[in-house]
C-alpha cells in the first residue's frame, strides 16, 4: 500500500510540475508582479486543479470526454483564453511602465483557466481511475485526489513563480524585457498545441 500512495504522489508531482500553460504564466507573474502579488494566481490554480480532482473522483470527467460537443467547446474556451492572456504578455514592456491592462490573473481567471484545460480533465481523471483502489471509503477518495492536487499544484505554481521573479531581476532594460515578455507569450500560445493533437 505504501509503494501504491508514493507512485500517487510521484504521479501528481510529475504532472503539476511539468511545463505548460499554467507553469508558464506563473513563470510570466512571478517575474512581472512578484510572488506576493501572484497568490492569487497560484491559489486558483491549486484550487482549480484540486476542485477538478474532486470532479473527476465523482465522474464528472468522464462525462466531460463522453459528450465530444461539449469537450470541443471547452476545449475551445480554454484555447482562447490562454490565446488572449499571450498576447497580454508578448504586448507588455517593462513592469515600470504599468500599463492598466497589466494586472496579474485573478483567483476565479485562474481557477476557469484550469477547468478550460483538456489536459488538466486527462490527469485528473487518470488519477481518479489509477489510483482510487488506495482508499477504498468514497469520501476518503475525494478527499485524497482533492487535497492532494491542490497541494501539489499550490506548491508547483509557488516554484515556477519564484522562478520568475528571479528571472525578472536579471532584466535590467526595457527591451530585454520585451524579449522576455514576447518569448513568454509564445511558450504560452505554443502550449495550447498539444491540446489539439491529443
Amino acid at each position: 500500500m505504501t509503494e501504491g500512495y508514493l507512485a500517487f504522489l510521484i504521479f501528481v508531482a510529475v504532472a503539476t510540475v511539468s511545463p505548460g500553460g499554467a507553469t508558464t504564466l506563473a513563470t510570466a507573474s512571478g517575474m512581472r508582479y512578484g510572488v506576493r502579488r501572484s497568490v492569487p494566481y497560484i491559489l486558483g490554480i491549486g484550487i482549480g486543479l484540486g476542485s477538478m480532482a474532486v470532479a473527476s473522483t465523482l465522474g464528472l470527467a468522464a462525462l466531460l470526454l463522453a459528450v465530444p460537443a461539449l469537450e470541443l467547446a471547452v476545449r475551445a474556451a480554454g484555447s482562447l483564453y490562454l490565446l488572449y492572456l499571450a498576447w497580454k504578455i508578448a504586448t507588455s514592456g517593462a513592469p515600470s511602465q504599468g500599463s492598466e491592462a497589466s494586472r496579474p490573473v485573478s483567483l476565479l481567471g485562474a481557477v476557469g483557466l484550469t477547468w478550460y484545460n483538456p489536459k488538466a480533465w486527462a490527469i485528473t481523471m487518470g488519477a481518479s481511475s489509477s489510483f482510487a483502489h488506495l482508499v477504498t471509503w468514497p469520501p476518503g477518495q475525494v478527499a485524497l485526489m482533492g487535497v492532494t492536487f491542490l497541494v501539489f499544484a499550490t506548491a508547483s505554481m509557488t516554484l515556477w513563480c519564484t522562478t520568475g521573479l528571479a528571472l525578472g531581476r536579471l532584466l535590467k532594460s526595457d527591451r530585454q524585457w520585451r524579449v522576455l515578455n514576447l518569448t513568454m507569450g509564445l511558450l504560452l500560445a505554443a502550449s495550447i498545441i498539444p491540446m489539439w493533437r491529443e
